[in-house]
């Protein structure tokens, strides 16, 4: 029976069978040690010269031999299989690996992004690499079961649509059959119609932005974090909601992946017992007051607007985090709920993260008539939203939810440079997996 690395420990004095891969070789004259990896970490394994003679980093072997407690001096506290090592008795050649393109054994992988990309294979297979998507796995799970235990019902919105009622970034246009179709900015439509029938939903979705741009915090296709929910008794409930979640995810980061964020020498963001909360002008009178940058009768924050606000927030409220809301209602989609006090701005929310956007989010429409008169007033036709439209006109309670962007939160929590090293296969305008070649000038 197979033995992981982690389970070593528990086993002093047994014989085990252990499969994996070759992680460091080191020659000691008459030793050889190697670091032997599975998905669970690392394991030393000892052994004669002879018995891994030609292996080296990256082969796939098992490995039999006896668990041996190291001496206290040779502990490595690091490992979890740290206090011992294993005596080979026999070690099998599985899957020879080819020759490095680089160092695979360091505690970090110094290559530049397009390296690290290119060989996505090889790359993912680095401890520091993979405790990146095991910290996004853990933000993922957490969102859902936070969201369970709210008796939220998971569904898995389409990805090709027929129409762009939202509009915003710039879409994909897809051949369907004879038809032309778009893939899916966002499932906002069909998480709002959803409450009609289930009250409470949420889903985890590739999302698809042709945005015209190469920048280190946006990707062509993202994983969206949405959630949903009716009878709303004023929109602050979304941002009660959200802040849930969000608490949820950073107490299931810490409990589950202590490992992983001391390898990123990272921290969870500082929160007070409430998230701030201000409204769109307030911040940028506070930026105002702050820098002397006037950005207040912008529609939206640029992004040094949005890390000043963040800088704001940490050195004045002792959050990290923070809420923006009240943005212009009519550069908002058709469904954003105009606040009754001032409708030229709605009930919109962004959630800021260390100099970031994380998540938008607010209160929506529920009203036919009044959605059927923004439709109108936003230019776009009845006819397209039909399936979204017939939900309200037989009755959705008042409602509003937000949407997380898992690379984002992953990106943030772990102080990562660029986006894209928080997304196992980015895709951007200039690759998809591969580079895309340049078109040659003529």
């Amino acid at each position: 029976m197979r033995t992981l690395a982690n389970e070593t420990p528990s086993k002093i004095g047994s014989s085990v069978l252990l499969k994996g891969w070759v992680h460091v070789r080191r020659d000691h004259g008459k030793i050889v040690f190697i670091d032997l990896r599975d998905r669970s970490g690392l394991v030393q394994i000892v052994a004669s010269p002879e018995l891994v003679e030609g292996l080296h980093t990256e082969d796939v072997i098992h490995v039999t031999g006896i668990v041996a407690a190291r001496p206290p001096k040779l502990v490595n506290p690091k490992l979890a299989s740290g206090t011992v090592e294993i005596q080979a008795e026999k070690v099998e050649l599985i899957s020879k690996a080819a020759e490095m393109p680089f160092d695979m054994g360091g505690a970090e992988l110094d290559l530049e992004l397009p390296t690290l990309l290119d060989y996505r294979s090889l790359s993912l297979r680095h401890p520091k690499i993979q405790a990146i998507f095991k910290v996004q796995a853990v933000i993922i799970d957490s969102f859902r079961q936070a969201l369970l235990a709210k008796e939220f019902l998971e569904f898995q919105a389409p990805s090709i649509i027929s129409s762009v009622p939202e509009g915003g970034a710039e879409v994909f246009k897809v051949k369907y059959f004879q038809h032309e179709a778009y893939l899916s900015q966002s499932p906002q439509l069909y998480k709002s119609l959803l409450v009609g029938a289930f009250e409470r939903v949420f889903s985890v979705n590739q999302i698809f932005r042709a945005e015209p741009s190469v920048t280190t915090r946006h990707l062509t296709v993202a994983t969206s974090l949405d959630a949903e929910f009716g009878f709303l008794n004023s929109w602050t409930d979304v941002l009660d909601m959200q802040e849930y979640v969000v608490k949820y995810i950073f107490e299931k980061v810490q409990e589950k992946c202590g490992p992983e964020l001391a390898m990123f020498d990272a921290t969870l963001p500082q929160l007070p017992k409430k998230i701030p909360v201000v409204k769109l002008r307030e911040a940028q009178e506070i930026i105002f007051q702050r820098t002397g940058r006037d950005c207040r009768v912008e529609k939206d924050l640029a992004p040094e607007d949005e890390r000043e606000i963040c800088a704001y927030a940490k050195e004045k409220l002792g959050s990290e985090l923070i809420f923006v809301s009240h943005f212009i209602s009519a550069k908002k989609p058709f469904y954003v709920y105009p606040d009754p006090a001032d409708p030229t701005y709605a009930f919109s929310v962004d959630l800021l993260g260390r100099g970031v956007e994380w998540s938008s989010g607010g209160q929506r429409l529920h009203n036919y008539d009044e959605i059927l008169d923004h439709v109108k007033k936003w230019g776009l036709k009845p006819e397209d939203i039909e399936l979204y439209l017939q939900s309200f006109r037989y009755g959705v309670p008042p409602l509003g939810g937000f949407a997380l962007g898992a690379e984002r939160m992953t990106m943030h929590i772990l102080g990562l440079k660029n986006i894209r090293e928080a997304s196992m296969f980015p895709r951007d305008m200039e690759r998809i997996d591969l580079r895309l070649k340049t078109p040659e000038k003529k």
